[in-house]
């Protein structure tokens, strides 16, 4: 990577917004709460939001206030001494170390919002498997060639589900790509063109980083599904 693009990418306040949504989708590390807990962690950023908009404290104090604010938040998430609540603190001291600014703060709704919210709810929408795409094919090749043609079958198979499952995919990330854009031209924090580079290429990152851990399992449930109709023709 260029040095001067590595510096300003340093420089800007918006660079944490990938590593704040990676927090909070890791499950060995911190615990996932992204995804278990994504309607609190709203309701906590709608709190951050209130006291980033008091006009009577300073930065400085607004930060501590934050921060406090967050952790105890954080730790309300799950009941003490269970392994879910020793990972939330592991996030939460992460956060403290990473939150430095009331800038930082104002990036960690972001990721919560624009970020973690919209590609959990895009990913649910991802199809889990790929019969819907195939069994008509399938019927039709095994009803015209009969079993003579089960390795067509499985190639046809294979292309249809892989072909009509990325077409779903690729629609809904141009649906929340376009509705981050409305967003982030919605800020009331300065940001320049990089900044929102920054933000979009950590978005696109993070969904096709999700994107591939379901595909990852279609592909098993495929292989299953086809041997499966072809057994019950």
């Amino acid at each position: 990577m260029p040095e001067t693009i590595q510096r300003q990418i340093q420089q800007s306040c918006f660079k944490n917004v990938y590593w704040f949504s990676r927090y909070l989708l890791n499950t060995d590390q911190f615990g996932a709460l992204g995804k278990s807990k994504e309607t609190q962690l709203l309701n906590t950023v709608t709190i951050l939001e209130t006291l980033l908009a008091q006009e009577n404290f300073s930065d400085a104090e607004k930060v501590i206030l934050l921060k406090n604010t967050l952790a105890e938040s954080i730790k309300n998430l799950s009941s003490p001494n269970t392994k879910i609540y020793n990972l939330s603190l592991n996030l939460i001291n992460r956060l403290d170390e990473d939150i430095q600014t009331v800038e930082d703060v104002f990036v960690f709704c972001i990721a919560v919002k624009y970020f973690v919210a919209p590609i959990n709810r895009a990913i649910s929408l991802v199809p889990a498997d790929d019969k819907k795409f195939c069994e008509t094919a399938a019927k039709n090749i095994l009803d015209t060639f009969g079993e003579k043609n089960i390795a067509e079958l499985i190639k046809v198979w294979d292309n249809l589900g892989v072909k009509g499952c990325l077409d779903i995919e690729r629609g809904l990330i141009v649906e929340e790509f376009t509705k981050l854009l409305e967003n982030l031209s919605r800020l009331k924090i300065p940001h320049s063109q990089l900044d929102d580079n920054i933000m979009l290429t950590a978005f696109v990152q993070e969904f096709e980083r999700r994107l591939g851990q379901k595909r990852k399992s279609r592909g098993g449930i495929s292989l299953e599904s086809v041997a499966d109709f072809i057994f019950d023709y």
